[in-house]
């Protein structure tokens, strides 16, 4: 599938790996819609930075765990642009915790991340499924983590939800197949706004990478893109972490 003058929603794409998402889409042709929940300003600056190329792009509020705002936020994309064609489910929280510490992940946890991360991603896919079945064809990338691989990461509701990414992943595929395919992409560790005040943690880490690199936001943008690209793959999990889970 050639991404020129596909429609791509993008949620959280206002920083980090979604803005580089969006940035690498419009850089393809596509028109982006920038989703944010809070982050105005960032997902404004992301639109500026696409249209100053010549590129097309809006910003358009929602929180993905409100199906909704979700259905709203779809609508108004189809009203600006006609249709959506492409979907990357990126938009996801964490919460720091030690892993030991079983009291710590209570069940606001729990709920506030599969809600983002999980079910968000099913909300989504969900209002841009009939858009892309009108038009034959159609793609959904959802951003995973290692964490959801080897069970580690930021927090254990963490590591469980992008666990649970993978199979809804799978899931999709089956559900939305032939007309549209789903796949994941899961990053290793990424120098994003994510690892603010952490970033002592990726030096000490690079060394020890077999590719003694930590991935960029970049890296992951044209995986995402070449995955969207691909019309003979579908509920596939692509990692993409510079050998970190090898």
């Amino acid at each position: 599938m050639k991404l020129e003058n596909k429609v791509a929603l993008v949620t959280g794409g206002g920083t980090g790996i979604g803005r580089a998402v969006c940035l690498e889409l419009a850089a393809r042709g596509a028109a982006v819609v920038v989703n944010y929940s809070r982050s105005k300003e960032d997902a404004e600056e992301t639109v500026n930075l696409i249209t100053a190329e010549g590129g097309r792009a809006i910003a358009l509020q929602a929180n993905v765990s409100r199906d909704t705002e979700v259905r709203g936020m779809v609508e108004a994309a189809v009203r600006q642009f006609g249709t959506v064609d492409l979907l990357v489910n990126n938009a996801g929280i964490t919460r720091h915790i030690a892993f030991e510490d079983l009291e710590a992940a209570t069940e606001q946890i729990w709920d506030e991340l599969y809600a983002v991360n999980v079910k968000g991603m099913y909300f989504c896919a969900r209002a841009a499924a009939p858009y892309m079945r009108t038009s034959g064809q159609g793609a959904i990338v959802n951003i995973g983590s290692i964490a959801g691989q080897t069970g580690l990461g930021s927090s254990l509701p963490y590591a469980v939800s992008k666990a649970a990414v993978h199979g809804l992943t799978k899931s999709l595929a089956h559900a939305l197949a032939p007309a549209i395919r789903v796949n994941c992409v899961v990053p290793g560790a990424v120098l994003t706004r994510w690892w603010s005040d952490r970033e002592d943690r990726m030096e000490q880490l690079a060394p020890h990478l077999p590719l003694r690199r930590i991935s960029a936001a970049e890296d992951i943008a044209g995986m995402v893109c070449a995955v969207l690209e691909q019309e003979a793959m579908t509920g596939q999990i692509i990692t993409v972490d510079s050998g970190q889970t090898l």
